[in-house]
């Protein structure tokens, strides 16, 4: 079975001088599974999410996702192999305040070239799902926890393989936190996808199959 991430004897550094934040990284997530990771600021989860995401080759190693070779591939083949099987949660949303909700979840299929007619159909299914308000309101006005979710939401328009989220409670109250670990670690048995969350959150990690640390030199199992 294909791998959803598969990390193989990774090494990476900013400049030939600076220490190296992973030497001889491995790492593998299946198909359908979770695992959330955990470390201290400055051991490498950001660049660990930016090598997952191609958007940077390692300094020596591999980096595949759902069976492709980041490396193989140019920088327009892997924006839409991203576009196409990944979706991506962020702290704050990262959403369009000028647009409404229904607006925002569906730019990704714009990207992917998806039918209209479909993308808008799906993306008020998952609205609906996810109980956020469908109207013609600004999404600047919509609360914390609805921000997040339609995040999720435009993470899931086009029905990626595999669904990575940066720190999705960071921004959150304790009650909406205790939702949005709900619905993100649902995620591989609803939707049949893989998910890797990045956590400063205990509570959270320890909804997920796996839960790692990332040290400075290595990312190192805790169950």
């Amino acid at each position: 079975m294909t791998s959803a991430i598969l990390m193989s004897a990774v090494t990476h550094q900013f400049g030939k001088r600076s220490t190296p934040l992973f030497e001889g990284l491995d790492l593998d997530v299946a198909t359908h599974e979770s695992v959330a990771v955990m470390g201290e600021s400055g051991s490498g989860k950001s660049t660990l999410l930016s090598l997952v995401l191609g958007l940077f080759a390692p300094t020596h190693g591999q980096v595949s996702v759902l069976g492709t070779d980041w490396a193989e591939l140019s920088s327009r083949q892997r924006a839409a192999h991203r576009s196409a099987h990944l979706g991506v949660v962020f702290q704050f949303g990262e959403l369009i305040d000028d647009l409404t909700p229904l607006e925002n979840v569906l730019l990704p299929s714009v990207w992917a070239g998806t039918d209209p007619t479909d993308a808008r159909t799906r993306g008020e299914e998952l609205l609906e799902r996810l109980q956020v308000r469908t109207g013609a309101q600004s999404t600047a006005v919509v609360s914390g926890g609805e921000r997040q979710r339609i995040a999720v939401a435009r993470a899931l328009i086009n029905s990626p393989q595999l669904v990575v989220a940066d720190e999705p409670t960071g921004s959150l109250d304790e009650r909406n936190a205790e939702v949005m670990s709900d619905l993100l670690f649902d995620l591989p048995a609803s939707q049949g996808c893989a998910l890797l969350v990045v956590t400063h959150s205990r509570a959270v990690a320890e909804r997920a199959d796996r839960v790692l640390t990332l040290s400075t030199a290595a990312t190192e199992g805790e169950r």
